[in-house]
């Protein structure tokens, strides 16, 4: 593959910031977008643009053509077995709050247990206790080892037939832990847990199919994985979706609406009320087709490479921490230096251009469980490279020098 080639579809990365050549580590945050993906949204408003579902006229029926295109790719990119398991949402964190809010709701009750890890953002995290808090339901949750890594040794004694509901996050975005999402779902199905997993740092960078993770419900958010920003998907089980009431009310999940009562669409329709991010689900679309002709098994290898040559490059800066398991991890490294404050870091690799993220990343609890405040955390995609990584190190070194 041939990775510089691929920067050149990206016209942001030919940026400067502060007189310095762009050096964006902070896909994990929101990623960028290449042609592709610009032109089709681009596309669609010139030429398609209409409300979806409500009319016969052509232009409707493209938009509607268009939308329903993007669910099916969608479902074929992570292996579902249907496309009206595919709902459109904003991103993750409404995919999880919809899951918490329709399926919690109903199914979840006083006494109930829902388990979590304690690396979980806060979108995996916040709407799971907001539901104990209304149902009285308890939260237990997996411990994380020095290491980064889940103490799945006592996840028998956690995953009891009282847990109803098992969420945790596939990579986390602060440690790269990658965790083992089947064995894990199996453990929950075994008990009669549903599991609700979030994908939402890994759907882009690594090769994700249902037919072998074997959950009830996965999230994840476009913005991750060069799609636009505002278009995300909860896949969930036909049969659980079916079980589910709906969440918001309005127009277009409706089959008949009287002055007393009204009744619903079947899924995926049922969870879409009101005009959809139909652009989005273009853009999200091409970004599919885009990763896919770059390959996910090519880009889980380069992002690897990247975060294991900044893990071990990052040693060499006196006084650095550096989290997150030494094997397998994400595309992402998070470190803390003596030197400097992660917001002080961040800023002043911005003066050289250097875009990286500081603070405790929506982990405040396992920011507290290893220490820190927060940390600084790099994080890459297939359009970054080595010699990326050994600018930061340079001007990491600028840092230490300059604080110290």
């Amino acid at each position: 593959m041939d990775w510089a080639a691929l920067r050149e579809d990206f016209p942001i990365l030919h940026e400067h910031a502060h007189g310095h050549p762009l050096i964006y580590f902070d896909s994990a945050a929101t990623s960028q977008k290449p042609r592709p993906v610009l032109d089709a949204v681009r596309k669609f408003y010139e030429h398609d643009n209409a409300n979806v579902h409500r009319g016969l006229h052509t232009l409707s029926s493209r938009a509607t053509e268009a939308y329903e295109r993007a669910r099916q790719r969608v479902a074929d990119y992570v292996g579902a077995a249907r496309a009206d398991e595919i709902i459109f949402t904003r991103g993750t964190t409404e995919s999880i709050n919809l899951v918490a809010q329709a399926w919690g709701g109903r199914f979840i009750r006083e006494g109930d247990v829902i388990l979590l890890t304690e690396m979980e953002h806060h979108s995996n995290l916040v709407p799971w206790q907001l539901l104990a808090e209304r149902t009285g339901a308890r939260v237990r949750f997996v411990p994380v080892r020095d290491d980064g890594t889940l103490a799945l040794e006592q996840l028998d004694a956690l995953l009891t037939p009282e847990v109803k509901l098992f969420a945790f996050t596939h990579i986390s975005n602060s440690l790269g832990t990658i965790n083992p999402v089947a064995e894990l779902c199996d453990k929950a199905r075994a008990v009669g847990a549903i599991t609700v997993v979030d994908a939402a740092q890994s759907a882009g960078h690594m090769p994700v199919d249902l037919r072998e993770l074997h959950c009830d419900f996965l999230a994840f958010s476009g913005h991750k994985m060069c799609a636009p920003t505002g278009i995300g998907v909860l896949y969930g089980r036909a049969e659980v979706l079916d079980s589910m009431p709906p969440w918001h009310g309005g127009g277009e999940m409706i089959v008949s609406v009287t002055l007393e009562k009204s009744t619903f669409k079947k899924p995926p329709h049922r969870f879409e009320a009101g005009t959809p991010n139909i652009a989005g689900a273009v853009g999200l679309a091409a970004a599919i087709d885009y990763l896919e002709g770059v390959g996910r098994s090519a880009i889980f290898e380069h992002d690897s490479k990247l975060a294991h040559h900044a893990a071990e490059r990052l040693t060499e800066l006196p006084g650095t921490r550096v989290f997150g398991p030494k094997e397998e991890r994400g595309a992402l490294v998070g470190f803390v230096m003596d030197s400097a404050h992660p917001h002080d870091l961040t800023t002043f690799a911005d003066q050289y251009g250097l875009a990286m993220r500081g603070g405790h990343h929506c982990n405040q609890p396992l920011m507290r469980r290893f220490g820190v405040s927060g940390t600084t955390r790099a994080s890459f995609y297939f359009y970054n490279t080595m010699e990326e990584i050994d600018r930061m190190i340079e001007i990491l070194q600028r840092a230490v020098r300059f604080f110290s």
